[in-house]
């Protein structure tokens, strides 16, 4: 099939490589010049696991293409992607005038059938706002289709090459077969390949990311009153996620989910509700969670230096909102370096991917380190705000040693408290009784 995918930022560099991997050809589309001379020279632009290799192999193969011409690339395709952003607005709303300015462009430009599919993150009711924008100045037929992405970054390539389900909303049976065609190699292994009506995929997108960030701030939630009451947080969560109904994922306590779908979306979501009459209680009460978890640190860090941070130096590993990724979209080390910073403190910091995001899109008065243990010379204490899989075993006596005190304050629960008691660290992680 020829596809064209108009942005490329995540979702879409990801769905445009993918596709083009199970031998469509693919052209993506993108307003900035620059970036797309730089992916037509084989330059992926963002971090993923594995989307490297096949991006170049695509590439040399001639199945993926790059072009900022919207028109050239509509004119090729029998299908559309919009895979543009929808950022919040200042009310939590999501912004649609990316999708609808594309939408209204296509009017125009189509001249033969399309399907035309919504791959963005997008409210309920978005596929008519689509369907009217292109109808505007179409004069051939085509089918708006809702095609929900859930993709998890650091996972996205086996995400969309083995999907757990791949939800389409569409009202046309001309539209359905077209789409059961393009994801028939990717539902191989009986993965369900699941239809329903445009406004009801929509919604499962929002609600499955609601459902995700609702049960991380409820183990938060958990884990936070363990330490009132002395509790172990690793228990019970191995005590409840054995329980079928409640599943062991999502389970870990930490500071705060991030990223650039679950504050959105469940923004969005409750946004959306209050448009349409309706009060989301519990996704106010985990938003409320959430923003309150990601510094729930700095009470801890404050005490151990006696409410004075001033000149105190401070190490940071980790810097995305997870592991594999260079997204450093709410973030919440990001958090903790801003509260930190007004409370007096030097920083120093160390991630493996995020470093040059956050240096180019934050002007922080901090240092950052080319590795992971020269930043900890003669530092007061580590803060762990990511679970980048080389800190989860460290040399601890090389750590020591650099180290005025050996102090971590771990924000995503790292090591055993029996271990850091034995090795002599001072050590605080979030449910579990701290190590002084």
């Amino acid at each position: 099939m020829n596809i064209a995918v108009i942005g490329t930022g995540y979702v879409g560099l990801v769905t445009g490589t993918c596709f083009a991997e199970t031998g469509n050809k693919v052209i993506c589309v993108d307003i900035n010049e620059e970036k797309v001379n730089a992916m037509k020279q084989g330059q992926i632009p963002i971090y993923e696991p594995h989307l490297d290799v096949l991006f170049e192999r695509n590439i040399r193969e001639g199945r993926l293409k790059f072009t900022t011409n919207l028109e050239d690339a509509v004119e090729q395709a029998q299908i559309i992607f919009l895979a543009l952003p929808t950022p919040p607005g200042e009310d939590g709303s999501a912004d649609l005038s990316y999708v609808l300015k594309v939408a209204d462009d296509l009017g125009w430009i189509i001249k033969d059938y399309k399907v035309i599919v919504d791959k963005s993150t997008v409210p309920v009711g978005t596929a008519e706002k689509v369907r009217d924008a292109v109808a505007r100045k179409a004069q051939v037929p085509f089918d708006i289709v809702s095609n929900p992405e859930f993709l998890r970054e650091g996972f996205a390539v086996d995400d969309f090459m083995k999907p757990d389900r791949v939800v389409v909303g569409t009202s046309s049976d001309r539209a359905k077969k077209v789409m059961e065609e393009l994801y028939k190699p990717f539902v191989r292994q009986g993965n369900p390949l699941i239809f329903m009506d445009e406004r009801s995929a929509e919604l499962t997108k929002y609600a499955a990311n609601a459902f995700l960030a609702t049960k991380i701030s409820f183990m938060n939630e958990i884990a936070n009153f363990c330490e009132k009451v002395g509790a172990d947080v690793d228990m019970v969560r191995l005590g409840i996620g054995t329980d079928e109904r409640i599943g062991k994922r999502f389970l870990f306590p930490g500071i705060g989910y991030g990223g650039s779908c679950f504050p959105k979306d469940v923004q969005a979501l409750a946004k959306s509700g209050l448009e349409n009459g309706y009060e989301f209680r519990i996704l106010k009460s985990v938003m409320k969670v959430n923003d309150r978890q990601k510094t729930v640190l700095l009470s801890p860090i404050m005490e151990h230096f006696k409410q004075q941070l001033t000149k105190k130096r401070i190490a940071i590993w980790g810097l995305a909102f997870k592991p594999d990724t260079d997204d450093i979209r709410e973030a919440p080390a990001l958090y903790m370096i801003e509260h930190l910073l007004e409370a007096g403190a030097d920083i120093i910091a160390y991630d493996p991917e995020a470093m040059p995001n956050v240096q180019k899109q934050k002007n922080y008065p901090i240092q950052y380190s080319d590795d992971q243990y020269s930043l900890l010379q003669d530092v007061d204490a580590l803060l762990i705000c990511t679970e980048w899989g080389m800190f989860r075993n460290p040399d601890f006596e090389l750590m020591k040693k650099s180290m005025k005190n050996p102090v971590i304050f771990d924000g995503r629960n790292l090591y055993e408290n029996n271990k850091m008691r034995e090795l002599g660290w001072t050590y605080f992680s979030i449910g579990r009784n701290p190590i002084q």
